[in-house]
């Protein structure tokens, strides 16, 4: 990696305070007397509190020592079922800070409702990135009977950061006919509260279902930056298409005259390519990428850098 590259992806690393990887805006945090936080996302609030663990625990179908995830990819493409993307950030418990390398283990049923006990499929880890994201690819867990009554959809998670205790629970689904009536979904105080672990799916231009879960959990990260510094700077409007294949268009705007730089980084935080350079008026602009055929298919993220700080990105999905 030359000397270049090095900068750029030291600064994408330093100045990136990104709390989604499926919303456009970066959110406002604001702090209470209490150091609660909220986190303003689309139409939703996210408010700081704890990451509960569910009431079902472990549960009979963990397996120990699941591979790693490989290109996002927990479900092979062939898995029948209904695509979904879940990504999220790791933070702190005050969310002042977010956690790099924390291994998250997650395992699901399949469509049918039926796990995989004798090997690992829709089971595997993957770690949070400098910026403490993740982010996964796989299938909507089915429905299965449990007693009497069914199972809503559900994902578990087994979250540890480095140097704690780890966190294991389950994520739900908005929309779900089975909340109500599962003896863990259903619960909404204490400890084994559910409210904040059942979330919205939308889905995306390709027809997959798209998810955000930021868990909130005790370990020692790295500091939030200063969030919506793009307000009088400057903002990605629109990139599509998205999902793309072999080219996408960008369109940004710039707020004051000033250096401007529109780069990609992979999940990773590595500079893929660095689409314009140049000294900006105020004005709208766009700018077209299209990527070498050898780039894998995966998440990108398309940012706007003025004058060296990171001010805005919106993510890419490459097919």
């Amino acid at each position: 990696m030359n000397k270049s590259k090095k900068n750029n992806r030291r600064k994408f690393l330093k100045n990136t305070s990104l709390s989604l990887l499926s919303v456009p805006l970066i959110p406002t945090i604001l702090k209470s007397d209490n150091s609660a936080v909220s986190l303003s996302k689309d139409n939703s609030i996210f408010t700081c509190n704890q990451s509960t663990e569910d009431a079902y625990g472990q549960g009979p179908f963990y397996t120990a020592n699941a591979p790693f995830i490989q290109n996002d990819q927990l479900a092979d493409t062939n898995e029948v079922g209904t695509r979904i993307i879940i990504s999220g950030q790791v933070y702190n418990l005050d969310c002042s800070e977010v956690i790099p390398n924390t291994e998250i283990d997650i395992w699901h049923a399949n469509s049918a409702g039926e796990y995989d006990n004798t090997g690992y499929n829709l089971r595997g880890k993957t770690i949070t990135n400098s910026q403490g994201f993740y982010v996964f690819e796989s299938v909507k867990p089915g429905f299965y009977l449990n007693g009497s009554n069914f199972r809503p959809s559900h994902i578990h998670f087994k979250i540890t950061p480095p140097g704690f205790s780890p966190l294991i629970t389950q994520l739900y689904f908005q929309g779900d006919p089975y909340i109500a009536t599962d003896a863990a979904a259903s619960i909404t105080n204490g400890s084994f509260d559910a409210t904040n672990r059942i979330i919205p799916l939308i889905a995306n231009s390709d027809g997959d279902l798209e998810g955000t879960w930021d868990i909130v959990i005790n370990g020692d990260g790295v500091p939030l930056g200063t969030n919506n510094i793009h307000l009088d700077k400057g903002i990605i409007y629109n990139v599509s298409p998205n999902p793309f294949t072999d080219y996408i268009n960008i369109n940004y705007g710039v707020f004051t005259k000033s250096k401007v730089v529109i780069a990609v980084y992979n999940i990773r935080g590595e500079i893929v390519a660095n689409l314009d350079e140049r000294i900006l008026d105020p004005d709208k602009y766009s700018v077209a990428w299209n990527p070498d055929p050898k780039i894998p298919k995966g998440h990108y993220f398309i940012s706007i850098i003025i004058n060296d700080l990171q001010v805005h990105y919106l993510k890419l999905i490459k097919q």
